[in-house]
């Protein structure tokens, strides 16, 4: 067991809803600072005055993962005030499947016992061990959860199949490291999509960039501003018209792309563009190919761009690409344009 797998949790917390109504953080282990607490606070459909109940959520505040695990108590149990209640993990790592499954088996320690101690126990083990173990609430091996398994978890073919050609606007967008907001009102369906979008960028293997969950405080929309690009998810359909936090729009329940007209420029789109497009719809749309074969076809054609790149740049003095160099090759003004504004997310060109 490799202790770096499982240094990765930060923390497990506990809020709970009792039958006045009053819903609060009751526990923590080892700590959560008070923004972050607020944050969590705040995504627990526990305290949010919609009906809506959502068993498991997901998203990122400050660097920190977070996963939150929401039942309702049936009677009979030791838990004889309380009507519902989330359990809260945060780690370092992007792995929804790994926490769900853990705070599965932590929920049912709680019902059982009803105190934090035992859930504290299992946590500590996990932490050092790497392994949960109890017969009657099942067990939980980290090492069964790879963290590709969590990057290929959604589906790219289903992002195609909604958006057709257009995929080449979010695929570009990526690859220029542009700010991406997407909306949605349900919740399951934001973290479904979101999560899938850093996969057609997979040579970077960065999902730091996706914060899959955000409301519109200043508290979370300072910490988005501090990433020069994102993909970010909201309920609120008031965000459309934040269009200072967004260089594409994406309105997910109509299937609409937009581009902002301050990114308008650096997004033109060309022959390149469309050649990718193509290359992407195809390879989605055959029935042989699965998901993590389509994002080997897209990771091939982008491994090739960015080969084409760093080549332009080694002709340059010390491999640096400027506009001026670019020129001399007579690109078609878009690609020449792409070029420009990927040479600068990939840090090859010369300021």
């Amino acid at each position: 067991m490799a202790a770096t797998e499982t240094q990765l949790m930060l923390s497990v917390g506990l809020i709970e809803k009792d039958v006045n109504g009053d819903t609060l953080w009751v526990w923590c282990y080892p700590s959560v600072s008070s923004d972050l607490r607020q944050v969590l606070l705040s995504k627990c459909c526990l305290t949010q005055d919609s009906r809506d109940f959502h068993t498991f959520v997901f998203g990122q505040f400050c660097r920190t993962w977070f996963y939150i695990s929401t039942v309702e108590v049936q009677e009979p149990t030791a838990l004889n005030k309380v009507t519902h209640f989330s359990i809260v993990v945060t780690a370092k790592d992007f792995n929804p499947e790994k926490y769900a499954a853990l705070s599965r088996i932590l929920c049912r320690m709680y019902i059982k016992h009803g105190s934090p101690v035992k859930m504290m126990e299992a946590y500590v083990t996990v932490l050092t061990k790497g392994i949960c173990q109890s017969d009657e609430n099942g067990s939980f091996l980290i090492k069964d959860y790879d963290i590709r398994k969590a990057f290929l978890a959604g589906s790219v073919k289903d992002v195609v199949s909604q958006f057709g050609l257009e995929t080449i606007i979010l695929y570009t967008a990526l690859m220029l490291k542009k700010r991406i907001v997407v909306h949605h009102p349900r919740i399951e369906a934001l973290l479904e999509f979101t999560r899938v979008l850093p996969t057609l960028t997979w040579h970077r293997k960065d999902w730091s960039i996706l914060h899959p969950y955000v409301h519109l405080t200043d508290t979370e929309l300072e910490d988005l501003k501090k990433c020069p690009g994102y993909v970010a998810g909201f309920v609120d359909p008031e965000v459309s018209n934040r269009s200072d936090l967004f260089d594409v729009y994406v309105n997910l329940p109509d299937s609409v792309i937009t581009v902002s007209q301050s990114a308008k420029e650096a997004m033109a789109m060309g022959k390149l563009h469309k050649d990718v497009g193509l290359l992407i719809v195809q390879s989605a749309e055959d029935a042989e190919r699965s998901d993590s074969q389509v994002i080997k076809d897209i990771s091939v054609k982008t491994k090739e761009i960015l080969a084409n790149l760093a080549a332009l740049a080694d002709q340059c003095e010390d491999s640096k690409i400027t506009l001026e160099s670019l020129k001399l090759h007579h690109f078609p003004p878009a690609t020449e344009n792409f070029l420009f504004h990927l040479a600068a997310a990939e840090q090859l060109l010369r300021i």
